[in-house]
């Protein structure tokens, strides 16, 4: 007896492909569905099994010659009934009339053959039935099925979890296919917790601050589009420095489209009773860096446009790169955590062009999600540094946590 499994879209599908291969003579045991591929059962595809039975030669043979013998059997006894029934009518002399005996009797034959038959096939098909089951019955162990229920549960919570906070689709696979890889049936829940903690950590990386500077001042540019809070940011930079650590500081904006920006950062200025200068030109920023040579920091308010002007992205690179072998520069790209992810990507992609930078997300007060952080990290590979949550200046700021971002990713209060 040859018992096999088959998959398939639909029940018509298996059972063709069982055909093909085994023959037209299959019998269909088993129909189940069952769900294939996916990270722990999520995004899973329906799929139809089907378990099929086929007698081999032998087998058949000697299914044949039983059926055979079974219907000499009742040929022979259909044959004594009419013997005795055209006896009985020799000495009843009725030759053209039937009894309701006679009838009954060939009646009753026909019935116990066809009954003798059925309780052979049945009998084969319990047999088969119980080879099955016992085929089976390794691979249906209880215990470690109901542990991987378990983590599929606790698994399965988690990527929605990250869903829920925003978290790409592409990045969250891509942390439960890691999570695959090393778990087992019946790993402690609290071990792939951790285990994915750490991941999502190291995903993260080390944030990463403003360089000291050397003996030339350092100008630190701030770029990003309109709206995201880079003037506030700037004051809320400039005052760790120059309050808290007491280094020189300067303030210059490029800014000059907005009025009220340049405004804005000339009062920090006073309060902080620091230089303030406003740019026109790249020209004027090479004659910052001279004008400033005995400062520590050299803090620039860029313009901010749409990812789409490409005449302002041109005066914003052209700004950054004026003082390339003249000065040391980093630059930070300035983006709000309450924007969609999409419009993130895009503005990356459009920033790129102008430099190399590091990221700074603001309104984090803005936003119940923080999916966007690990989403753009990735995406650009850029390291993460600071993050706001509010207007106060200086204190609503501080280098990024990664370790408290991630405990609210994974569904933690922050």
């Amino acid at each position: 007896m040859i018992i096999k499994k088959f998959l398939g879209k639909s029940e018509e599908e298996a059972l063709t492909a069982a055909k093909k291969e085994l023959g037209e003579h299959v019998v269909l045991m088993n129909v189940k569905s069952i769900k294939k591929g996916g990270v722990f059962g999520i995004m899973q595809k329906q799929m139809t099994e089907v378990t099929v039975a086929l007698e081999e030669e032998s087998e058949r043979k000697a299914t044949a010659a039983a059926s055979e013998a079974a219907m000499k059997a009742a040929v022979s006894e259909i044959a004594q009934v009419a013997a005795k029934t055209e006896t009985t009518e020799r000495f009843e002399v009725q030759p053209k009339q039937e009894s309701s005996g006679q009838r009954n009797r060939l009646s009753e034959t026909l019935a116990y053959i066809e009954k003798k038959e059925n309780n052979a096939i049945q009998e084969k098909l319990d047999s088969l039935q119980t080879l099955l089951e016992q085929k089976l019955q390794p691979q249906e162990e209880e215990s470690p099925k109901e542990e991987e229920s378990e983590m599929m549960v606790f698994l399965k919570l988690l990527y929605n979890t990250m869903i829920d906070n925003e978290v790409d689709e592409i990045y969250a696979n891509q942390i439960m296919e890691e999570i695959d890889k090393i778990s087992k049936p019946n790993t402690p829940v609290d071990f792939i917790l951790s285990t994915i903690y750490q991941k999502m950590i190291l995903k993260f990386g080390k944030p990463a601050e403003i360089a000291p500077a050397g003996t030339n001042p350092k100008f630190i540019f701030f770029i990003g589009p309109t709206g995201v809070g880079k003037t506030t940011t700037i004051a809320k930079v400039a005052s760790r420095f120059c309050l808290g650590e007491k280094k020189k500081i300067a303030m210059v904006t490029g800014d000059t489209y907005r009025i009220a920006a340049a405004e804005q950062l000339r009062t920090y200025a006073n309060i902080l009773e620091i230089p303030f200068k406003i740019i026109y030109t790249a020209e004027e920023v090479k004659e910052a860096a001279l004008q400033f040579k005995e400062y520590d920091y050299v803090f620039v308010d860029t313009a901010g446009h749409s990812f789409q002007n490409e005449e302002q992205r041109e005066t914003v690179k052209n700004f950054v790169h004026s003082i390339d072998g003249i000065a040391e520069s980093e630059v930070y790209l300035v983006v709000s955590a309450a924007t969609k992810y999409r419009d993130l990507k895009r503005i990356a992609d459009s920033y790129k062009t102008v430099a190399e930078y590091k990221l700074i997300f603001t309104k984090l007060d803005e936003t119940t999600t923080l999916g966007s952080l690990l989403n753009l990290r990735l995406y650009t590979g850029a390291p993460m540094s600071y993050v706001t949550c509010g207007q106060n200046v200086p204190d609503d700021i501080e280098m990024f946590n990664p370790q408290k971002t991630v405990k609210h990713l994974l569904g933690g209060k922050r």
